[in-house]
């Protein structure tokens, strides 16, 4: 069922009936999320699972440290004997990290490194540096003051044995890699990762390497819009170009509709006769949810689904439109149909007026400074139309101006959005 947003943008063309109403970039949003499927689990081991979405608890496999753990060189006594004036203690053994426990003797010492395990009955550790060791025994310099549990890391003290370290929907960093390595796993359940086909369409695009034409340009959306779902830890993807032809079109799309979870087409979704996607898309029975989203860049967007629940992006085929909707709408959509969790808005200050008349929504390209306060501030960067995909090199992401307001000084605090978010 195609959603019609309430907004003034419906309008009547002659001899037809009314037009869908083109949906806000809020609306867009909600009606792609809500569509989404959820992704099934797989299990992966924890080599590869860097970038990927966790789909599963991970607990402690014990306390962390497990066991009372010494953080310097030294030497492990009884920190009685320390405060009742003893500074000298016979070395009764020495203990390495890796060592099972000793037991100290009364009035003696343990050698010991860090890393070790506390000796059982000894509390305090003192440092190398103030002992000096001559004919098996410690001498500590008389001037140190020595308090009780010193350089000892208690056990359990970072987490209990059976703790939640790691919750569904994470995206899972090296430094997680080291949780689930510790806690013992050496597979970890995660979302699958969906089979994407990025289909760029248009006579007029070659792709680099091949002989060019003055007439013709440069194939590179779909590349682009690999490289963006992988640095966002998508990698089954694969990228088709074809022609403005109808019958071609129907063909291949229908391939790709049965072997792809999700399409991400550039090009052919606008007014003009070349643009055949949406209908062909509607004859292979991808069901519309609109068509055409009240913003800049990007207006032309469709979004559908398949006949077996594959979910279909149309990007305009502009460079900074395709880019701009891939980062605003599908890079979302995947997130949430693999379970991941929902990130934090992140705000910035505009660090120059913007004023934008037209009622729609501007996704404004940015580069972010810092200033001697802290503030991320976002710097306007200048693009020349939809097609100035060069100038989004020196961006760090898009600002989001509403669409009910029409100047934007500097200082305003506005909705950020980067092109790779954490």
């Amino acid at each position: 069922m195609s959603i019609a947003g309430a907004t003034s943008d419906t309008a009547q063309s002659p001899g037809k009936g009314p037009e869908q109403a083109v949906l806000t970039a809020a609306e867009a949003s909600e009606a792609v999320l809500a569509a989404m499927p959820v992704f099934p689990d797989v299990s992966v081991s924890a080599d590869n699972a860097t970038g990927r979405i966790l789909r599963q608890v991970v607990r402690a496999e014990r306390d962390q440290p497990p066991f009372d753990r010494v953080t310097m060189d030294g030497i492990a006594l009884v920190h009685a004997n320390f405060a009742a004036g003893a500074r000298s203690f016979e070395i009764q053994a020495t203990q390495a990290a890796g060592d099972a426990a000793l037991t100290l003797e009364p009035g003696k010492c343990i050698e010991i490194m860090t890393g070790a395990s506390l000796p059982m009955h000894a509390d305090c550790v003192i440092p190398v540096e103030r002992i000096a060791i001559a004919d098996e025994v410690a001498h500590i310099e008389a001037d140190y003051a020595a308090k009780a549990q010193q350089f000892i890391h208690p056990r359990g003290s970072d987490y209990a044995d059976g703790a939640h370290l790691l919750t569904p929907g994470k995206r899972i960093t090296p430094m997680d890699i080291a949780i689930i390595a510790s806690c013992g796993l050496t597979d970890v359940a995660v979302a699958c990762d969906p089979v994407i086909r990025v289909i760029s369409t248009g006579n007029e695009l070659v792709p680099a390497g091949d002989a060019i034409e003055a007439h013709q340009i440069r194939l590179s959306n779909g590349p682009a819009i690999l490289s963006m779902l992988g640095e966002h830890g998508y990698a089954s993807c694969a990228h088709n170009h074809l022609p403005d032809d109808i019958d071609v079109l129907r063909e291949q799309l229908a391939i790709h509709l049965n072997a792809a979870r999700v399409l991400i087409l550039s090009g052919g979704v606008s007014m003009g006769k070349a643009d055949h996607v949406p209908a062909v898309l509607e004859d292979l029975g991808v069901k519309v949810i609109f068509h055409k989203v009240s913003q800049r860049p990007g207006k032309p967007l469709w979004f559908g689904k398949g006949p077996d629940d594959q979910v279909v992006f149309a990007l305009p085929g502009n460079p900074v439109s395709a880019l701009v909707c891939c980062r605003q709408y599908v890079i979302p959509a995947l997130g949430k149909a693999s379970g991941r969790t929902e990130s934090t808005p992140e705000f910035a200050t505009l660090a120059a007026a913007i004023s934008f008349k037209p009622d729609l929504t501007c996704f404004q390209p940015v580069r972010l400074i810092s200033n001697a306060t802290g503030q991320v501030l976002a710097m306007p960067v200048k693009t020349n139309t939809s097609g100035d995909f060069a100038a989004l090199s020196a961006s760090d992401g898009y600002v989001e101006l509403p669409r009910e307001q029409t100047d934007f000084d500097a200082g305003t605090p506005v909705f950020l959005h980067r092109w790779f978010a954490a």
